[in-house]
């Protein structure tokens, strides 16, 4: 045990819990010292981990798998997970608190480029949909709102019938606001949230895409991508970027990178650069509460897109 830390045994395995909350460095020490071989946590817990200064001086060579759920996690740290610290057998969960605890998940032996740019499949005993606005189900292929029926789906919202008519069909189909894609596989790609979609100008942007492409950028350690109002076109996109340590960049150098690989109605027309994010208790990135800080910085307040 290391200082900080605390490990539970129980049929043979430990677990350890490094710290009272979340701490980059302890979890590291914990990993080397306990001889860890799994390691889970939420995206943003695994790019403080990846960008701690010491990272290559801990020994996390007893790694070699480990779970990542909470949020969709940027292709780009997948690879560095596996590469960096050693999880080559590294997962991806999918759920919702509605659909606990997951209905999608790869697997140790899934195909590296399925476990890095997907959620995996679909879990034994549930059924999953892709409807489009019409609630019809798409092709395989085709995004749209996925939605979820099984054994894990909670039964309502406590005291809230209506709230829970809004998710939950007649038939037990939980809506879960999720635009997804399932290939021909039954592989399935989260491209976003329904309500963080950026209509710029009747065009569709989804701010997954765009964080893919920004994580590539080498001075980028995170970045969030939000829509703010805009007179003209409605919605306009802004990148809320934290950097790597060490290293400055400008708005126009990220915007002339994004019009090298992106379509030019997805291209940011503002770049923020910030030191952290707002987070939940447990680690998941409040995008809403970004849009709200990111309106205010920008002083559009008094504009309301259609």
């Amino acid at each position: 045990m290391v200082l900080g830390s605390l490990s539970l045994c129980m049929h043979g395995a430990c677990v350890v819990f490094p710290a009272a909350s979340f701490k980059p460095d302890l979890t590291l020490q914990a990993v080397q010292d306990e001889k860890c071989t799994s390691l889970y946590g939420v995206p943003t817990m695994f790019i403080d981990m990846l960008n701690h200064p010491d990272l290559n001086n801990y020994n996390l060579s007893t790694l070699y798998t480990g779970l990542m759920g909470g949020s969709p996690c940027p292709i780009e740290v997948m690879k560095d997970v596996i590469t960096k610290m050693n999880m080559t057998e590294v997962i991806v969960g999918y759920g919702l608190t509605e659909t606990s605890p997951v209905t999608f998940s790869s697997y140790r032996d899934s195909p590296i480029e399925k476990r890095v740019s997907t959620v995996g499949l679909l879990g034994s005993h549930v059924e999953a949909k892709v409807i489009n606005e019409n609630g019809d189900i798409v092709r395989t292929g085709v995004s749209g709102e996925l939605c979820t029926r099984g054994y894990t789906t909670m039964l309502c919202y406590w005291g809230d019938p209506d709230k829970t008519a809004e998710v939950i069909s007649q038939s037990r189909w939980f809506r879960t606001g999720d635009i997804a894609v399932i290939d021909d596989e039954g592989y399935c790609k989260i491209v976003g949230r329904i309500k963080d979609v950026i209509i710029r100008g009747g065009e569709n942007v989804y701010p997954t895409e765009i964080e893919q492409i920004l994580y590539q950028h080498p001075k980028v350690k995170n970045v969030q991508v939000v829509g703010v109002p805009d007179k003209r076109l409605g919605e306009e996109i802004c990148a809320c970027i934290e950097l790597k340590s060490g290293v400055t960049s400008t708005a126009d150098e990220i915007i002339q990178y994004c019009r090298q690989q992106l379509a030019r109605f997805k291209v940011p027309k503002y770049v923020e650069f910030v030191d952290h994010y707002p987070l939940t208790v447990s680690g998941k990135v409040m995008k809403f509460k970004i849009r709200e800080d990111m309106v205010q910085k920008l002083g559009l307040q008094h504009i309301h897109p259609y």
